[in-house]
């Protein structure tokens, strides 16, 4: 007959039930100098560009220096995974802050050459998509922008308007509905 081992009936004190957040903060990666300055790297010629599309070419380093500084300071409220658009989030917040500030723009230093390479000025120049941009809100032409050029999608996008997924993919489905009928409108004319 086959000997079982004797049954163990300690009643032995349960772990801790660990919840989501301390799961997170424990896979987080720290956010250091050299994380930072990963960051830098892979991510500043983005926000560079998604200032200069939005302010002045001479405020444009200013701006994309105002953004790092801020990524700095708050580097723990970066989501992992999720740097370029909470640094597109913020860059929007530092463009309108410059902006409500009201300097006037010295027009002696705006280059003379427009970059024709760059997509983004491609399209703008048409006067046509301009003019259709124009006539929709700022925050359909945010959105719009956001996707088309700064290729952001979903849980991205969400990110950087700042609201959940399902937001974020009504609020562009809704811009690009709006976008489709203001086009339609201005082909009527």
């Amino acid at each position: 007959m086959p000997s079982h081992p004797p049954q163990d009936t300690a009643v032995r004190p349960e772990a801790p039930e660990v919840g989501p957040e301390v799961r997170v903060a424990a896979a987080r990666v720290p956010h250091d100098a050299a994380w930072f300055e990963g960051v830098v790297r892979a991510h500043a010629t983005a926000v560079h560009r998604y200032v200069r599309r939005r302010a002045a070419a001479v405020d444009s380093d200013d701006l994309t220096a105002d953004v790092l500084a801020v990524a700095w300071r708050r580097r723990d409220d970066v989501p992992d995974g999720a740097e370029l658009p909470w640094l597109f989030r913020t860059a929007g917040f530092v463009v309108a802050n410059h902006r409500r500030k009201g300097r006037p723009v010295p027009v002696e230093h705006l280059p003379e050459d427009v970059d024709t390479d760059d997509p983004a000025v491609r399209a703008v120049r048409d006067e046509t998509v301009r003019t259709v941009l124009g006539g929709l809100s700022a925050r359909d032409r945010h959105v719009l922008l956001l996707h088309a050029w700064e290729g952001l999608t979903g849980d991205e996008l969400a990110t950087a308007l700042g609201v959940g997924r399902g937001g974020a993919d009504a609020a562009l489905s809704r811009a690009r509905a709006r976008l489709r009928e203001a086009w339609a409108a201005h082909e009527a004319r």
